[in-house]
């Protein structure tokens, strides 16, 4: 099968350090590549991929300065609209930035969206475009619209040797993500300061976040247990995360929630609120702990050394592996290209 991955162009493929989006499409196109199918991969110059590269701009946008990105976004799905003839469908990440492609395009266009749709502004955008064909990365993000065109839900997954199984945890809780008001980081500090146990922070700060993270965040960094590390890579993450008795997710709903699946990869329980996708990731006393608000959170904290962590390891194992995404995505293909084969025949027979 001949597939086209569209991509952001912020984030290179796979992203050097923080980049959940592209960091799953990575996953997905080297596995597509390792079953046999013909990749082509629409992103930034300084990606890295098994898969045939169209650089559509010499770098990630993110690290250069004073060029105005949408420029170059839409010379990018012009030019996969002039080459869409050479593929049998074209998978999209780009959300509704991709719709208007989506809509004219002879070849199918599936699109998976990967952002919350929480944001009031984003109504409009998604009803006017209610039958392109979208792929939810859980029950719970279509939510706002149900009444889109669902095709599918497929679970983010990770290669099954990307992260280590560790079974002895190194007394302490571990936090990852960004340093911004909807990830909480104020609230696994304190937790942390309530039992007594050491936290560290693995974190970015989005210069959006700046003032939040210089306010509110800063001061706290001053208590010894709190161990600011800032961001790290996919190297670094095993050892951080598979070293942790728990991965503290105090965050705001999301439509997936990469780092929770992380966590299980290496053995370790999250605790985290029960709202959002969450309910969908964690199975509640096996694999870490749903709590309905911050009190809750430290009572399941105490008990993190209750879990079975080679569970943890073998639920990511059942359910968030690379592999069966990959499968997921193909059977999606497939339906999606006869379909449309249906279609037009349909349309020549009239």
């Amino acid at each position: 099968m001949k597939i086209a991955q569209l991509v952001h162009l912020s984030v290179s493929v796979p992203p050097e350090k923080y980049g959940g989006t592209e960091r799953v499409v990575f996953h997905l196109v080297e596995e597509l590549v390792r079953l046999g199918h013909d990749v082509t991969l629409f992103a930034s110059g300084d990606s890295t991929t098994s898969a045939k590269l169209v650089p559509m701009c010499e770098r990630a946008l993110t690290h250069t300065l004073f060029i105005n990105r949408d420029a170059i976004m839409t010379q990018m799905l012009e030019q996969v609209w002039n080459l869409s003839h050479q593929f049998d469908i074209i998978h999209s990440h780009l959300d509704f930035v991709g719709f208007p492609l989506a809509r004219r395009s002879e070849i199918p266009v599936i699109t998976t969206v990967h952002g919350h749709l929480g944001a009031p502004e984003l109504a409009k955008v998604y009803r006017e475009f209610w039958e392109i064909p979208v792929v939810s990365v859980s029950y719970a993000q279509r939510a706002p619209f149900r009444s889109n065109n669902w095709k599918a839900n497929v679970y983010h997954g990770m290669p099954v040797d990307l992260y280590p199984f560790h079974s002895k945890p190194q007394g302490y809780f571990a936090f990852m993500g960004r340093m911004s008001p909807e990830k909480s980081p104020e609230v696994a500090i304190r937790i942390a300061q309530q039992l007594g146990m050491p936290l560290r922070m693995a974190a970015k700060v989005d210069p959006i976040d700046r003032d939040y993270f210089e306010t509110e965040i800063a001061p706290l960094l001053a208590d010894p247990l709190i161990q600011f590390i800032g961001e790290i890579s996919d190297r670094e993450k095993g050892e951080f995360l598979g070293n942790a008795s728990a991965v503290l997710c105090p965050h705001r709903p999301e439509s997936f929630g990469l780092v929770l699946i992380e966590a299980l990869a290496c053995g370790t329980p999250v605790v985290t609120y029960r709202h959002g996708s969450y309910p969908e990731l964690i199975d509640h006393e096996a694999t870490g702990f749903l709590c309905r608000d911050e009190q809750e959170m430290v009572q399941a904290a105490r008990r993190v050394g209750e879990i079975d962590r080679r569970r943890c390891r073998k639920t990511f194992e059942e359910r968030f592996m690379a592999e069966r995404m990959a499968k997921e995505y193909v059977q999606l293909y497939e339906r999606t290209i006869q379909e449309a084969s249906m279609n037009e025949s349909f349309s020549s027979d009239e």
